[in-house]
């Protein structure tokens, strides 16, 4: 048998596993997180009102649920835990399915202000990730800025701009809905620097803000007609065309009355954050315009946006892993077709799959191929990787050096406690919102074959259930 370390639950690290059962019988994969909870930014990344994404976890889980699979939670990866070393001693293979740790900054004046967040703060504050900064995001402010014309910022523009009666039916932590519900944000800026056919966000998500209750949303016609595709649309690929048609609509349409205003702007780059003693209090712009050759230049106009919140959404950045080369020019690991090189080299028995492989790039349904690039690169390589004795089962040599991993009975013991949580609330499913009580959660009920023990391995042959959902 074919011992394999997956670092990461999220897609790319369940696809990764799914692919490398699915073409090989005698391959026994270990899924690793250190989180005790699966699904990585389905369960964390995908807005709270989205049900038909956060679905995606019944896909995640029937991978995690596989009986050559194994998901270990709690499992920290690196200074703080498992030495990369220490992994690839335990395992034939290891594969970093670890994603883009980190935001990029504007690198503007005034970042650093009160008021100033990131937009990947904001989503793990409502999605209740564990690591999430206190609450306290729209506390004092009427009117927000989010820098960015993205997938990610039109979701923050809509959870500010949900109400309690939309939200509570959502799995989203019970502190960040009462603060959502008492907020007295009702304007909403959003701010893109280059044009409407250059945006990133998808129709279907752009349309969504125009069907808000008691949202009214503008454009600036003058601003969206300084791109020239969007005054000829024609040559553009289907879905920018889709994006521009919305946006023209808006721009002709009347706008309906509502208590909350969002704005779209294009053409505006930030420049400096604007304060009021240590808090933000606006935004200052340059205008830009197109160079006549696919970039930008500013025009030296600039205006300024009242603002006590900014949120900015202006991508992701993989982070150094310990023990790992890293490309700091592209934020990933140097591979080749998912083997990680050292030195220009293939290091034998590390793989990577993911934004850590790729960069920020592409929808949930990328990780698929990508993964199954990585997974057919390592069973290429399996019959020298398997020459190597590697300890009968890894779990007891995690306990032994003090982790003790949150198995598949934990995350279901944690499962059991939101939807009580929810129960309790008059609410659905509820998520637990911080380490302690997911954790107490996780110890709360004993584990079904006993927790992190080895489990009784199936004949190879068994295949995976032949309906599940594909995305």
């Amino acid at each position: 048998m074919l011992r394999v370390a997956v670092v990461g639950s999220g897609p790319s690290g369940c696809y990764t596993a799914q692919s490398l059962v699915q073409q090989d019988p005698d391959v026994l994969v270990d899924v690793l997180d250190r989180l005790p909870c699966p699904y990585g930014l389905v369960r964390y990344g995908v807005a709270p009102d989205h049900e038909k994404i956060k679905s995606l976890q019944n896909t995640l889980r029937a991978v995690l649920e596989h009986e050559r699979v194994r998901f270990l939670g709690g499992v920290r990866v690196g200074p703080d835990g498992v030495p990369a070393a220490r992994l690839r001693e335990l395992y034939h293979a290891v594969v970093y399915c670890v994603g883009a740790a980190t935001d990029r900054r504007l690198g503007i004046p005034g970042e650093e202000l009160r008021g100033s967040w990131s937009a990947t703060e904001f989503v793990s504050w409502y999605s209740a990730h564990p690591d999430a900064v206190a609450d306290g995001f729209v506390l004092g402010a009427r009117t927000a800025v989010v820098i960015g014309v993205g997938n990610v910022a039109v979701d923050v523009t809509r959870m500010l701009a949900r109400g309690a009666t939309e939200l509570s039916p959502t799995d989203m932590p019970q502190a960040a809905l009462t603060s959502l519900a008492a907020s007295e944000v009702t304007r909403v800026h959003m701010v893109g620097r280059r044009g409407p056919s250059q945006a990133r966000f998808t129709t279907k998500e752009l349309r969504e803000l125009g069907t808000l209750p008691d949202t009214r949303v503008t454009v600036n016609p003058a601003e969206l007609e300084l791109d020239p595709a969007y005054v000829d649309p024609s040559s553009l690929p289907a879905a920018q065309r889709r994006n521009v048609e919305v946006l023209r609509g808006w721009a002709t349409a009347p706008a309906p009355s509502g208590r909350h205003r969002i704005r779209l702007r294009f053409f505006l780059r930030p420049v400096e954050l604007l304060a009021d003693g240590d808090r933000v209090c606006g935004v200052r712009l340059e205008r830009t315009e197109p160079d006549g050759h696919g970039g930008l230049t500013g025009t030296g106009r600039f205006e300024e946006i009242e603002a006590q919140l900014v949120l900015r959404s202006v991508g992701y950045r993989g982070v150094p892993l310990d023990g790992l080369p890293f490309d700091p020019a592209h934020g990933t690991v140097p591979h080749t077709a998912g083997r990680v090189l050292r030195e220009g080299v293939p290091s034998p028995g590390e793989y990577v799959a993911g934004w850590i492989k790729r960069g920020p790039t592409g929808v949930i349904g990328s990780n698929r191929p990508c993964a199954k690039e990585t997974a057919t690169s390592l069973l290429e390589d399996a019959s020298e990787l398997a020459g190597r004795e590697v300890p009968d089962d890894p779990v007891a040599a995690l306990r032994a050096a003090g982790c003790d991993p949150v198995d598949w009975s934990g995350w279901q013991a944690i499962e059991r406690a939101e939807a009580t949580l929810g129960a309790a609330l008059g609410r659905g499913v509820v998520k637990l919102p911080d380490w302690e009580s997911l954790m107490t959660a996780a110890r709360s009920d004993a584990p079904l074959q006993g927790r992190g023990e080895p489990r009784d391995q199936p004949p190879p042959t068994r295949a995976m259930n032949a309906n599940r959902q594909h995305i």
